[in-house]
């Protein structure tokens, strides 16, 4: 089958040669140099001896000009790639590679992957810092992909384990148009991204959508503290940023007092956006954060064009959402076609008019989206069905409670019970937080398992990660 992406792109880097393409804090490319340092990193690509076809290249770093080009080179060498999260650890990391049957891996020279690899690969510069190498095989029978896949990106599953979701380029293609005429975007912006490139946010966005309109991406390398953010915005002059909401949480502790004014947009997915930050971040800048809403097998589904008001936004083009009492549904032109890794999981979450089932629950308000909580992670214990959103809300009206996640776990008989894994300050307590919750929920709501911490363990997208947060179950607790 012909594959989609490879013209596309080869059209947008001729069609906008002399503008700047991507930036990071080592340097940038234009559109026509970009080209070329891709061209090169494919026939590097091609020349290495790969076991399938097409061949899979998984890409596990942070954003930076030389992840653009490995992702750009993979495609125009014939390749599908793979998008891993750079937070994810060596579990998750030798899971997909068995899973998906990896031949290469481009990864920063400092990654632990060990595990995965046989041997490093020479080149001659053309992946600039990062490095290629082969994936060892297994003895596990490698999946087929999809005739139409040209790009595979991966959903936490409930083990830790990835699912892989493939997409075909046509979907990758239509996520990109749909969000350019959904959000206005346009060959004046400058997108600052501080979301990973890997996840649907920074993927559907910042990526091709930039590059069909020849707008410049701006990425920045490390943690995206608000100085950081802030530096970033004034060198480049951005007028749009893309972030998830821890981070413009931290903006709002550092109550900045420069560095916004260029910036026309904010757009803020991946985790509930507290409104009182939203408000404070709007003040402290004068910059409105538009929220949007998303789901990784879906791709994007609704833009909040007036940030003045409440909800995700109206459904961009392409997208047909319903919210019933059963949980929203959603078919878009960006839908993945299934979990290479997981076969007939995907397809159980379609109905027979092609409908995804989100496990979202939410309303249609005139024609904005509502969400008000999750239909598939029901913890059920004794029977009862207790909602784990509920009980991590009331945990986080406790005194010295910075944050909170309840979830379904085993307790010491290996049966089902309520877990609660909590951020708070010296000084509280679980005998205090059972206390509270027993104050203002039925007993049976009162997590039976709690765990303190200072901090919620979370992955690159500010998520909570489950597989950690599992973990943390199995060891002594420090507090």
């Amino acid at each position: 089958m012909r594959a989609v992406l490879p013209e596309v792109l080869t059209d947008v880097l001729a069609r906008h040669g002399d503008r700047v393409a991507v930036t990071d804090a080592d340097g940038l490319l234009g559109y026509a140099d970009l080209a070329v340092r891709a061209r090169a990193a494919a026939d590097r690509l091609a020349r290495y001896d790969v076991r399938s076809e097409p061949p899979r290249v998984g890409l596990y770093a942070t954003n930076s000009v030389e992840y653009v080009v490995a992702y750009l080179a993979t495609l125009f060498a014939g390749a599908v790639p793979f998008l891993a999260d750079s937070a994810f650890g060596p579990f998750e990391l030798s899971r997909i590679a068995e899973d998906c049957g990896l031949d290469l891996l481009i990864h920063a020279p400092s990654a632990d992957v060990r595990d995965i690899v046989s041997e490093t690969l020479t080149d001659d510069g053309e992946f600039g810092y990062l490095t290629v190498s082969r994936v060892r095989r297994y003895e596990t029978p490698r999946p087929q992909l999809l005739d139409d896949t040209e790009v595979c990106r991966f959903t936490s599953g409930s083990t830790g384990r990835p699912n892989c979701i493939e997409f075909s380029g046509t979907a990758v293609s239509a996520a990109a148009v749909n969000w350019v005429k959904g959000t206005c975007l346009t060959a004046e912006d400058r997108i600052a991204c501080f979301a990973a490139l890997s996840n649907g946010l920074a993927f559907n966005t910042s990526l091709l959508a930039a590059f069909l309109q020849g707008a410049s991406l701006h990425l920045s390398h490390g943690l995206p503290t608000a100085s950081r953010v802030v530096r970033l915005l004034e060198s480049t002059a951005a007028t749009r940023l893309v972030a998830f909401p821890a981070l413009y949480d931290s903006i709002v502790r550092r109550a900045p007092e420069a560095g916004f004014a260029t910036v026309r947009t904010a757009i803020s997915s991946g985790a509930p956006l507290r409104d009182s930050v939203r408000e404070e971040f709007t003040r402290l800048t004068g910059v409105p954060i538009h929220n949007y809403y998303g789901v990784a097998e879906t791709g994007p589904l609704t833009y909040a064009a007036d940030a003045t008001g409440g909800g995700l936004g109206t459904p961009l083009p392409g997208v047909h959402l319903l919210a019933e009492e059963h949980g929203i549904r959603v078919r878009s032109e960006s839908m993945g076609s299934r979990y290479l890794n997981a076969p007939g999981l995907f397809e159980q979450r379609l109905d027979g008019e092609g409908y995804y089932h989100t496990g979202d629950q939410g309303r249609l308000l005139d024609g904005v989206l509502h969400l008000t909580g999750r239909t598939s992670r029901m913890v059920n214990v004794g029977g009862r069905k207790i909602d784990p959103i509920e009980i991590a809300d009331v945990l986080r009206t406790a005194p010295g409670v910075l944050d909170a996640v309840a979830f379904e776990a085993e307790n010491q008989h290996g049966e089902p019970a309520l877990a609660a894994v909590v951020a708070a300050e010296p000084g509280v307590t679980a005998q205090s937080l059972r206390a509270h919750c027993a104050a203002a929920l039925p007993s049976f709501k009162v997590p039976g398992i709690l765990r303190l911490v200072d901090r919620i363990p979370a992955n690159s997208i500010g998520k909570p990660s489950v597989e950690r947060l599992r973990r943390l179950l199995s060891t002594p607790d420090s507090h």
